[in-house]
């Protein structure tokens, strides 16, 4: 497969998981995009999305059929830098090259070509998923009928970029990274830990953190007077410790930069980014949310109109901060529910 970066990539494993079944005109395909250290896994026992996903849950298995694949570059199944180059017969390591968040979706559409589903009855993600869905309307708008970017921008901030830097330094700084050639050895667990951390911060709110953790001391304080003395320091150490089980740090470094490169805008005006656009928008945002505010999900949303796009907004009120796209169960099955009846049901030009 090409890449936005001029070098190539391949043979290409795509891991991916369904859930409900494909109609007989296969109209009823939805795709769930995945944030960054999500996974192939978003329903059942431990999916990231199992409260939305299911029979008469937000996104309904007895009437969709929902699909979601692991990115390209990750560590769940897809190609990623852990997996082999075939050149070398060793995993890629840093010899993976640079990804973006059009490569990650260009090899999705090869996936539902591979399905034969000829349009998506929806796309849908949080967060890094929001990116894809905003690259789907960009890139295949004729392959989509509705489209629902959740928690997410059209391109990051300085200070987006900067939290991502932060983390991927801290990767880089552990000796045992050794330039992304650690698969034989130990893992950059330390510094994979501290990004984790660091993207837990902006993951949560001030008044999330306070409600669940407030000034409180932990009970069984390490005796060590720099040890995890407080509720949110211990929270903090294990999330980051469990994160280093589950996910690569190459993955991480590449996945991250992938975000930071995106920038759907691209030189275009706001005006004409999704100009001929026939897909239906529902943008959702939450009112905590520091890292991805609600003005950039409102700019999304500027943007659909000035192209004549048909596109809604909500914003809920939410303490959670970014977190609330994966924990504001009951108000996203409200809205997915209607909105997805009023795209199934033909508003939208045509029979489903």
């Amino acid at each position: 497969m090409p890449l936005e970066s001029g070098e190539k990539l391949g043979p290409i494993t795509l891991a991916y998981e369904t859930y409900g079944t494909l109609n007989k005109q296969k109209t009823n395909a939805i795709l769930v995009l995945h944030a960054l250290s999500g996974d192939a896994h978003a329903a059942g026992a431990g999916g990231w999305w199992d409260s939305l996903i299911g029979p008469g849950k937000g996104l309904d298995t007895n009437k969709y059929l929902v699909i979601c694949s692991n990115v390209i570059g990750g560590c769940k199944g897809s190609t990623g830098p852990s997996s082999t180059n075939p050149k070398t017969g060793k995993p890629y390591g840093a010899d993976f090259p640079i990804i973006t968040i059009g490569d990650i979706v260009n090899a999705q559409k090869q996936l539902v070509d591979h399905l034969g589903i000829e349009k998506l009855l929806a796309v849908i993600g949080g967060s890094m998923g929001g990116m894809q869905v905003l690259q789907w309307m960009v890139s295949y708008p004729e392959k989509i009928r509705s489209a629902i970017p959740i928690a997410t921008t059209m391109k990051h901030t300085p200070q987006q970029i900067a939290f991502n830097e932060v983390g991927r330094q801290a990767i880089m700084a552990d000796p045992n990274w050794k330039r992304g050639n650690y698969y034989d050895s130990a893992i950059p667990a330390k510094g994979l830990a501290v990004a984790r951390m660091i993207g837990h911060i902006t993951y949560m709110s001030d008044v999330s953190m306070a409600e669940k953790f407030g000034r409180k001391f932990r009970e069984d304080k390490e005796p060590f007077k720099f040890g995890a003395e407080f509720e949110v320091e211990g929270y903090l150490r294990y999330r980051g410790d469990n994160f280093v089980k589950r996910f690569d740090a190459n993955s991480y470094l590449y996945i991250t930069k992938a975000i930071d490169y995106f920038n759907i805008l691209n030189g275009k005006s706001l005006s004409s980014i999704f100009k001929g656009l026939k897909a239906k928008v529902l943008v959702i945002a939450f009112k905590s949310d520091w890292l991805y505010p609600a003005y950039q999900s409102q700019e999304i949303v500027r943007a659909c109109k000035l192209a004549g796009v048909d596109a809604s907004y909500c914003e809920i009120d939410s303490t959670y901060g970014h977190d609330a796209f994966l924990l504001e169960v009951e108000e996203e099955t409200h809205l997915l529910k209607h909105f997805l009846n009023t795209v199934s049901n033909g508003h939208n030009g045509g029979a489903p």
